[in-house]
Order: C-alpha cells, then sequence, then structure tokens
C-alpha cells in the first residue's frame, strides 16, 4: 500500500497541467512538464514523481536524458513503451528548435509595408474584407485577424473585438486594412467614421493606432500618409 496522492488528488494549484495555465511553463520544473507529456505514473507514483526519479538516475541533466533509448526508459515501473516515445520525441524536438533561427517578422512601419502584406489576400476578392492587424513596440508583425467578411460595398467591424484582440496578443502597435473590391481608392464617410471610432478606442487603452490603409488590386489608400490621423 501507498500513501501518495496521484495527480487529480492533489490540490489544483499544485497540478501540473493547471499550474502551466496559471503561471506559464517556464515556471514549471523540467519533472512537472515532462509529466505532463506521459500523462500519468504507475500504482506507486505520480507522473511527476516518476520522472524526478529518471532525471535523478540522469543526474538531472536534460541531454542525458536525451540519450535514453526506449529500452532504457522502460525499465522503470509506469513508463511504457508510448511514454519513452514521448519523452525522446520531445527531446528531439527540443535539439531541433535550438538549431532553429528564430522566424523572421516582418517590420510594417509604413502604409507601403501593409499593403505588401495585405495586397495577396484581398486582390481576388469581390467582397469587402477587415483586417486587424498587431505589432509589436517595433512594428513587428504578431498576428494577423481577418475581423469580417462582408458585403460588396461595406462590412461590419467590431471596434471590441479589434481591441480584444491586440489584448491577447500583448500587441502596442495596430493597424486597421479593408479592400475595396470596386477598385475604388476614395475613403467614404463610413471609413472615416469607423477609422476615428478604431483610433479613440486604441487611445482608451493605450495602444498606437498607426494606420489603416484601404488596399485595391494596385494601389492603396493610407490614413497615415494622407495626413487624417
Amino acid at each position: 500500500m501507498t500513501d501518495k496522492l496521484a495527480i487529480h488528488q492533489w490540490a489544483e494549484e499544485d497540478r501540473p497541467r493547471e499550474k502551466l495555465m496559471r503561471i506559464g511553463a517556464e515556471n514549471l520544473s523540467n519533472a512537472e512538464l515532462l509529466a505532463i507529456l506521459i500523462g500519468s505514473g504507475s500504482t506507486t507514483q505520480s507522473a511527476v514523481d516518476l520522472m524526478k526519479d529518471i532525471l535523478n538516475d540522469c543526474h538531472n541533466n536534460l541531454n542525458t536524458l536525451g540519450k535514453k533509448t526506449i529500452n532504457e526508459l522502460t525499465t522503470y515501473k509506469g513508463m511504457g513503451p508510448a511514454k519513452a516515445i514521448t519523452i525522446l520525441a520531445a527531446c528531439e524536438l527540443g535539439k531541433r528548435r535550438q538549431a532553429t533561427l528564430p522566424e523572421d517578422k516582418p517590420i510594417l512601419n509604413s502604409a507601403e509595408a501593409i499593403y505588401q502584406l495585405m495586397h495577396p489576400k484581398m486582390q481576388d476578392l469581390d467582397v469587402e474584407e477587415a483586417w486587424g492587424i498587431y505589432m509589436n513596440q517595433r512594428c513587428q508583425l504578431i498576428k494577423l485577424v481577418r475581423l469580417s467578411h462582408g458585403g460588396i460595398s461595406e462590412t461590419a467591424v467590431d471596434i471590441r473585438l479589434f481591441v480584444k484582440e491586440a489584448l491577447l496578443c500583448n500587441a502596442t502597435v495596430v493597424a486597421f486594412s479593408h479592400n475595396h473590391p470596386s477598385n475604388n481608392l476614395r475613403a467614404s464617410r463610413d471609413d472615416d467614421r469607423l477609422t476615428e471610432k478604431l483610433k479613440q478606442a486604441c487611445s482608451t487603452m493605450r495602444l498606437h493606432f498607426l494606420d489603416h490603409v484601404i488596399v485595391t488590386d494596385g494601389a492603396y489608400l493610407s490614413y497615415m500618409e494622407e495626413g487624417k490621423l
């Protein structure tokens, strides 16, 4: 008999998955991260305790763990072939990540750069689409979000959704872009009103609203370049 508790019996704040969601992966121990991968331990050990034992035999060195074979790992009670394969696959991914250069993020500090990014997405559309462009303080792209897909002459945009997406990805600089399927480069009154609402919402949330770029197939209109921001 053992008085050890299974992970599901632990206080929620001590469970690896819940801890990761609450405080981030970087704040978990190696044993806790590996325990998330294998999911369960044995009848006498939790997944965390099992991984602590294995890591201890590896002198707490992940490089040494990655050199283990499936047969070596499966000598531990509760460590079957599927779990061993998962651990070795994770170690291999870690090694490959270390050898991979960081992805280049486009810098979108001009209307031209925003147009070059958005034109391929919009050039063949026969309806309007609206996109949020979310960047860090260096104007490097974090993510693009299509906010709406609508009619021939206009598309509805939820200002709250535009701002929410910025907050979710920790953006500090944002831009907005939509297309005119008619290829008319003139901004409408609705475009002007929407731009003003976006600017006000960003100001309230301390986001820098960089530009609103209207895209046609071959040209663009920039509110920033027009001096309307």
